[in-house]
């Protein structure tokens, strides 16, 4: 289906032109076409002075004539204006192409800027317009382009900086924190109250380092180049994800019906990152399901590209707050915040990996209650092991 019509800046050039070249021509011809009457007017011959009876043939004559070249002169004026009419409408239509034309030639730089702008991202933030030529309007909104273009880059820049700086150094301390909870554990006979403190701060230690962990891969996912792609199954991901929390699933009793894992879903990326996504959508599905529940996973590929898709059951969601879960530090309510490890990050983890890769996540509040959440994926060449080009 095309794209509807719509006044755009070409468009409103072209016809301008085209109505200022046809009223300027309507005017012409109108001065053109007065002009003409008036000679016909003044073409009318003077009457002959009196003479002779023998003159009054020849009067007549004369005046038979006169009326003879006014027919004629009013023929011709009448063709004429046929004419120019017909010239007028000629002309309209090519004044449209020829105003479509320089339209286009108008037009053409910012169709330029307009792509170029279009094609920078977060990732290429470094890329420039760098429009060359006179200093005129077009120019100039470039270079302003231009500036915003580096302002954003130095704040992405100072950002990824920023949190890279401020997790790794903050694993100092935690490191030291945990050295001297172990020094005190380690002391003999400690007291019972030594003991349950050492256990609540290496508690809310692993929280905060889980934190940081969390923080490190959401701004390499945001803000990263991912320079290690490789191709990645998503079945074997999966597959791994679930034998790591197999403790948590017995724990919890839940059923996982996992049938339809394998099914090779090639991908291309980080298989770090790719790791980080896979595991967070299972931990997901896990810590914020409920007791005795139920989790369906399953990767397929299909024209579309490779999915990874994970199902619980529960309670009825809302969609609004279901959507914001992508967003760091959202949560569905307090029961369904897990323990108090959980961070809030794990699903804007999984977005911003999915987006790095060109993929799409959807989050779907099942009418029949619980969650839905699938990663769609570009394929990668190939699909099997042995067939994956690499």
């Amino acid at each position: 289906m095309g794209k509807p019509w719509s006044w755009t800046v070409g468009r409103r050039f072209t016809i301008l032109y085209a109505a200022g070249f046809l009223g300027s021509g309507i005017v012409l011809l109108a001065l053109t076409y007065l002009m003409s009457g008036g000679r016909v007017s003044s073409a009318a011959p003077e009457q002959p002075p009196a003479g002779p009876s023998d003159l009054a043939a020849a009067e007549q004559q004369i005046q038979d004539l006169a009326r003879r070249l006014a027919d004629v002169h009013a023929q011709q004026s009448h063709r004429l204006l046929a004419g120019s009419l017909i010239a007028l409408l000629v002309m309209a239509g090519v004044s449209l192409l020829l105003g479509r034309i320089l339209a286009g030639r108008v037009l053409r730089p910012l169709r330029l800027i307009t792509a170029a702008t279009r094609r920078i991202t977060a990732e290429n933030l470094h890329q420039r317009l760098a429009v060359a030529g006179p200093v005129d309007e077009v120019k100039e909104l470039a270079d302003t382009v231009d500036g915003l273009l580096e302002r954003l880059e130095a704040s992405f820049v100072a950002q990824r900086r920023f949190v890279g700086n401020a997790s790794h150094e903050l694993r100092t301390p935690l490191a030291t924190m945990r050295a001297s909870l172990d020094v005190a554990a380690a002391k003999p006979e400690p007291a019972a109250q030594t003991v349950a403190l050492v256990g609540r701060l290496r508690t809310e230690l692993d929280r905060v380092d889980h934190l940081l962990d969390g923080f490190l891969v959401l701004a390499r996912a945001q803000h990263g180049t991912l320079a290690d792609r490789t191709p990645v199954s998503l079945g074997e991901l999966a597959r791994g994800a679930l034998t790591g929390r197999a403790g948590d699933i017995t724990a919890k009793k839940l059923t996982v019906d996992d049938d339809t894992v394998g099914r090779d879903a090639w991908t291309r990326g980080s298989q770090a990152l790719l790791s980080r996504m896979v595991e967070n959508i299972v931990d997901n599905a896990i810590v914020h399901n409920e007791q005795r529940g139920w989790i369906r996973v399953a990767t397929e590929r299909d024209d579309t590209g490779a999915h990874f898709v994970v199902e619980t059951g529960g309670r009825v969601l809302d969609q609004t707050q279901v959507d914001r879960l992508t967003q760091p530090f959202e949560r569905l309510g307090a029961d369904r915040t897990g323990p108090e490890c959980s961070s809030g990050l794990g699903l804007s983890i999984v977005a911003a990996i999915v987006a790095a890769h060109g993929g799409r996540l959807t989050l779907l509040a099942r009418p029949e209650g619980g969650l839905r959440v699938a990663a769609a994926m570009p394929t990668a060449v190939g699909f099997r092991r042995g067939e994956v080009k690499r």
